[in-house]
């Protein structure tokens, strides 16, 4: 008896951890509240496995992205706290600077009335994440798609995560939905034509889920899909080429497609899960970073409407941050059941730990709040929700730097010093009478006005928030009101001085980065993901050798050759750091190499280059720049 207490003890641990449900989490990008078919708002759309999903869980009518914009939705599900808190208010994490505090700036323009906050460009890691927490109880973790929350060490695999495919730090899709991909180390299976990168990541999803199968595991699937670039499977487009109805507002067939086959990519985990036979110890969470895009063009329309409701990605109004959501809990939801209920980005974390019986780190708080009552068919009575967006991002229906608060059927905006003599501007909306947010009631609910903006008050300063303050530049001569809601006209920003016609490159030409020359060397700064040093190499052919001499941090990248007509053909290279490094990838060119491109990892540190060779091994023809 002793020996079996013992060993009983010594297995508890494990034996807890093997018990516990897998965590999958499906966070879609840009996929507005009306771009599914779950509240029969769309005519155009076709979602069978969504629906799949709400026929086994829980489908919320008024689900929130903590933000209209991707980056801080993703911060907050990540950590449970508001973009308020983190600072992190606008995607921005994939620009080469790292910024780890949000700043106010002395003044703005002077047709702006308030000063927008400058945000960080990471997520920085003293947060402890879900990911962190999950791992640390016995999970195994992988994250799969988007990130866009800093490149490393930022990056999943220092936030709590085991994996991390494709280890990308950029906004979207690299270059295309359509392999070949530009991602820096990453490719399409050879043996697959043509591949479309959700058919690629919901793969190796499965394959993580496959290996794990024995649980727990948490497994975070941030898709691609649907945000831009526009482009999706030809046969697909044809498909829904011939369904449009041009009435409809949701008329283009790329989107259609693009949804489509995020919509495949779900069934491809649902058919795992079922084959597998984890079902039903697997919880599973759907929803979207933020609303539809409405300011994009695809097709000779916008990507998609978010009608009924108002607006789109990147504004306070509905159709900006309402998404839909779908929660599948076995044990816990009821099959094919609908809430009420308003819940939040920042509300997932909480709720996990609860339902999970983790206890959060000591001193570890957040924003959000368990949602288990409604999970169990409740209420969640008094309940407000939060959204902080100080920015103008002059999209159709954008907003001056602004918070809203929704509690019950209520929403109030507030727009920072937006009204006379730098007071704050009031939009109040019932949403239950009113959700396309049509008539503001804020003069006739002074009182419910009052109400609710201490609320926001509250939450500001509990969040410790950068707010914006009056612009002591402002000039109501340069202020144009009539602007506000209206999309502007993209201004082309003037193009810096480009080193691709500095002679000193001899021939090299540099993109989403900065390259100059000084004694010899090529510094290059400013490095974006998608930096790359690129020659003109049509005279070399067949198999070759490039070889550099480089000065730059750890990391892996490639070398690629892009020939006349033909697709990229890369070589990946690692880069050990620290004193200068001479790398060499042998090309296996079968014909010209048309461009070639020395592709560097995004750092915010410079890297130096002292010379390039490309060799070609058929008639030995050598071409060595020395800068």
């Amino acid at each position: 008896m002793k020996r079996f207490l013992l060993c009983f003890l010594a297995l508890g641990p494990a034996l807890f951890a093997a018990t516990q449900p897998n965590v999958v989490i499906i966070l879609a990008d840009d996929l507005g509240w009306s771009d599914t078919t779950l509240y029969s708002t769309t005519k155009f759309y076709q979602t069978p496995n969504v629906e799949r999903l709400a026929k086994r869980g829980m489908t919320f009518t008024r689900a929130y992205s903590a933000s209209p914009l991707c980056s801080p939705t993703r911060s907050a599900l990540l950590t449970g706290l508001s973009p308020a808190r983190t600072g992190i208010t606008i995607p921005n994490c994939h620009m080469p600077q790292v910024v780890l505090e949000a700043t106010l700036p002395k003044k703005a323009a002077p047709n702006q009335k308030a000063i927008q906050p400058t945000p960080p460009t990471r997520l920085k890691t003293e947060y402890r994440t879900l990911a962190e927490t999950l791992h640390d109880a016995g999970y195994a973790t992988g994250h799969f798609g988007k990130w866009h929350l800093g490149p490393e060490p930022f990056s999943p695999l220092q936030q709590g995560f085991d994996v991390d495919v494709p280890h990308h730090p950029g906004p979207g899709p690299a270059g295309s939905y359509i392999a070949p991909w530009k991602f820096a180390d990453f490719d399409a299976d050879p043996d697959v034509p043509d591949q479309h990168i959700e058919d690629r990541m919901a793969g190796e999803a499965v394959a993580f889920m496959e290996k794990h199968r024995d649980g727990p595991f948490y497994l975070n699937y941030w898709m691609f899909s649907v945000h831009a670039p526009f482009d999706a499977k030809k046969a697909l487009i044809e498909k829904h080429r011939a369904r449009v109805n041009p009435a409809d507002p949701q008329r283009s067939p790329t989107y259609a497609a693009m949804v489509e086959s995020m919509d495949d990519a779900v069934g491809m985990l649902l058919d795992t899960l079922d084959r597998l036979k984890i079902a039903d110890n697997t919880i599973i969470l759907f929803t979207s970073d933020n609303g539809g895009n409405m300011y994009d063009k695809v097709d000779d329309t916008t990507p998609t409407s978010n009608a009924p409701l108002r607006g789109g990605k990147a504004c306070m109004f509905e159709g900006g941050t309402r998404v839909p959501e779908i929660i599948i809990w076995p044990g816990i939801t009821t099959a094919g059941t609908r809430s009420q209920a308003l819940v939040q980005s920042e509300d997932f974390y909480s709720t996990l730990l609860e339902g999970l019986a983790i206890k959060p780190a000591p001193e570890q708080r957040f924003d959000g709040s368990s949602i288990l009552p409604a999970l169990k068919g409740g209420d969640l009575p008094g309940k407000a929700i939060f959204q902080y967006f100080p920015h103008s991002a002059t999209v159709p229906d954008w907003l001056p730097p602004a918070v809203s608060v929704h509690r019950d059927e209520w929403k109030l905006i507030r727009i920072f010093h937006g009204g006379e003599n730098e007071a704050h501007r009031y939009l109040l909306f019932n949403l239950k009478d009113d959700p396309g947010e049509k008539t503001n009631l804020a003069a006739q609910q002074p009182a419910l006005v009052a109400e609710l903006d201490a609320l926001i008050e509250t939450f500001l300063k509990d969040t410790h928030a950068v707010v914006p303050v009056a612009n002591p530049a402002f000039d109501p001569k340069q202020y144009h009101p009539e602007l506000e809601g209206k999309q502007l006209p993209k201004t082309k920003a003037k193009a810096p001085a480009k080193d691709d016609n500095d002679p000193a490159l001899k021939g090299w030409k540099a993109r989403d980065c900065k390259a100059t020359v000084k004694d010899g060397i090529v510094r290059v700064t400013n490095i974006g993901f998608e930096c790359y040093l690129g020659f003109a190499a049509g005279k070399h052919s067949g198999p070759s050798t490039a070889t550099f001499r480089i000065k730059a941090k750890p990391g892996t990248s490639h070398f690629d050759w892009l020939p006349s007509g033909g697709k990229a053909q890369r070589v990946p290279f690692t880069l050990k750091g620290g004193d200068w490094q001479e790398i060499t990838v042998q090309l296996p060119a079968t014909g010209p190499l048309g461009i070639v491109r020395l592709y560097l990892p995004m750092q915010e540190q410079p890297v130096e280059i002292d010379w390039i060779e490309l060799r070609s091994k058929d008639g030995g023809k050598v071409t060595r720049t020395e800068f």
